[in-house]
């Protein structure tokens, strides 16, 4: 059972402004280019003003901003008031297959300017999301292992965290297929990519561990994660663009983490305000809500931060409703993540 569904196409589409490659491999949808959201006068450029006691970095890049200025630039004030809960917050940079250490880099740079922290998702493992709506990644062993050491070598000496590969380590034990010399592989893969991160002094990565409703069995999780080199990472990462409550998720994480030497752990809160509408209920699940804003001071010991790692509003996939394709920015479903709750 997968977590997310994601387009490197429609990620691409909606990334740098002004730079030449705006388009992606497959999927994706070109955003046109809006006014940024407005910064403060001392803000640098690419950022957007930051809220008290954050320390990772709100691009003015994101779908989401883009999004934002054209609603204020139309006028339309309610929904532009409620699409900037989304767009004021930091959230994650996903890596695909295309340009990967180009972005890496120019997000990381823009992150250093405003000194603040970079979070990226490294997402182009082979046979990538078990052939379903974000199927893809790179080729084979030696052009991943090419691709990682262009995004560390890109990262260089800038402070990022790196959640490393959704979805890779908890296919290897479904019925995904991702067995025997195959699986052996990805966890061979995962350790490489992790050490090649971590060359980078201030770079710290988070191996993704599934969520509550999928792998049942922590010493299972924790051996395959073990062979995927979390032991050099900084931790690991639950509920990746799912929508489990944060104190499920903090159980979860906690019984993984005693099964692992008391290794950390990351949350992603972008859509667990609602919680969980059931373990089936991953692709645009109606009735969901924003969670926890990011932040490092998640006052739980283990946890290390809050992150939106699915960035809100952007689609999980052709799920049968008239949904846009995996990735690609879907307005009225921020928009009812954005207005739920409050």
């Amino acid at each position: 059972m997968g977590t997310w569904r994601w387009s490197a196409g429609a990620v691409l589409a909606g990334l740098l402004v002004g730079c030449s490659d705006s388009g992606g491999a497959t999927g994706g949808s070109a955003v046109q280019a809006a006014p940024p959201a407005t910064a403060t006068p001392n803000t640098p450029p690419g950022t957007l003003p930051q809220l008290p006691g954050q320390t990772f970095y709100v691009s003015d890049r994101t779908n989401a901003a883009r999004q934002l200025g054209e609603l204020r630039a139309q006028g339309r004030t309610a929904e532009a008031d409620a699409l900037a809960r989304i767009a004021a917050q930091p959230s994650s940079q996903w890596l695909g297959e295309q340009g990967a250490g180009r972005i890496a880099e120019e997000i990381g740079r823009r992150a250093t300017e405003a000194n603040r922290t970079a979070v990226f998702v490294a997402y182009n493992i082979p046979h990538r999301d078990c052939g379903l709506y974000s199927a893809g990644g790179a080729a084979d062993a030696a052009a991943y292992r090419a691709w990682i050491t262009e995004v560390a070598q890109a990262l260089g000496d800038r402070r990022a965290w790196v959640v490393l590969e959704p979805d890779a380590v908890a296919h290897t034990l479904d019925g995904c297929g991702v067995k025997g010399d195959v699986a052996a592989e990805r966890y061979g893969l995962l350790a490489f990519a992790v050490q090649e991160l971590k060359k980078r002094p201030n770079v710290r990565v988070y191996l993704d561990a599934g969520n509550p409703g999928w792998v049942q069995d922590p010493a299972e999780l924790a051996g395959a994660l073990r062979k995927s080199g979390v032991a050099a990472a900084d931790g690991f990462a639950v509920n990746v663009s799912n929508f489990y409550d944060t104190e499920r998720d903090a159980a979860y994480g906690a019984r993984l983490s005693a099964a692992l030497d008391g290794k950390h752990f990351v949350v992603d809160t972008s859509r667990n305000g609602n919680g969980s509408a059931g373990a089936d209920a991953w692709c645009n699940p109606p009735g969901r809500a924003l969670g926890t804003a990011p932040t490092a001071d998640t006052g739980r010991p283990g946890i290390d931060a809050y992150l939106w790692i699915k960035n809100p509003g952007e689609s999980d996939g052709e799920c049968g409703r008239g949904e846009p394709r995996a990735g690609e920015f879907w307005l009225p479903y921020a928009l009812g993540l954005a207005r739920a709750g409050q």
